[in-house]
């Protein structure tokens, strides 16, 4: 596994769980707002962990936390996600995925396998906007569109969720994700915020204000809304 960074204690990117978060190096997409560009393109500049060291460290952990995030980056990019999402199960952990979709067939694999219990599924934008917004022209939605209805379709815990930003999101995009993605129990409205280390600069986030008459508008698609990054 290609493996940059490791969070030792997350407090909130496992619902519910103390968690420790690892990070993948590695993406196939370009969103020009991402925040882990070092992880996507400056991978040379990345530090690079040792697959046991962090193994190790969580072996020391066991009965202390109660889960691991595996982020990224994308892991399922790599071929090797599955057998170390085993070596983490293996040591009694709860697993939460993240992953932009793009690999359903691997996502399969690690369903099927009963490798992850939950998953957190992002959205990047309308389906017509999806190439501006990940920085791929002609990006093809499809395989989207895709580990979408296998998320729907399973019995592994999910979330979906946007991240907004002000120059790539309208109130129309979003009413357009609502439709497409209607009957989801959990969706998730995240402000973006300039960390600092984008794949592109001139981004901006929203008003509180703002991201809640957005969160008003798509609820009525959803089980449950809610906003994240908003104070």
């Amino acid at each position: 596994m290609y493996l940059c960074g490791l969070q030792k204690l997350a407090m909130v990117d496992y619902p519910g769980k103390l968690a420790a978060t690892i990070f993948t190096g590695g993406c196939n997409l370009r969103c020009p707002f991402c925040h882990n560009a070092l992880l996507v393109t400056r991978l040379e500049e990345a530090p690079r962990l040792p697959e046991a060291e962090v193994l190790d460290f969580l072996e020391r952990r066991r009965g202390l936390l109660d889960g691991v995030v595996l982020s990224g980056g994308e892991p399922l990019l790599q071929p090797d996600t599955a057998s170390f999402l085993q070596k983490i199960r293996d040591l009694g952990f709860a697993v939460k995925l993240d992953t932009n979709g793009c690999f359903p067939e691997r996502l399969a694999a690690v369903l099927e396998a009963g490798l992850v219990d939950y998953v957190a599924m992002d959205i990047k934008n309308s389906r017509e906007n999806y190439p501006q917004t990940v920085g791929v022209p002609d990006f093809d939605t499809t395989p989207v569109e895709e580990s979408v209805r296998l998320l729907r379709a399973g019995s592994v815990s999910c979330e979906f969720r946007t991240t907004l930003v002000r120059e790539l999101h309208s109130l129309q995009d979003l009413t357009a994700i609502g439709q497409w993605l209607r009957g989801a129990p959990h969706y998730y409205l995240q402000n973006f915020v300039d960390s600092g280390g984008l794949i592109q600069s001139g981004f901006h986030g929203f008003t509180a204000g703002e991201m809640e008459r957005f969160a008003a508008a798509v609820r009525p698609f959803f089980g449950q809304v809610s906003l994240r990054g908003v104070d």
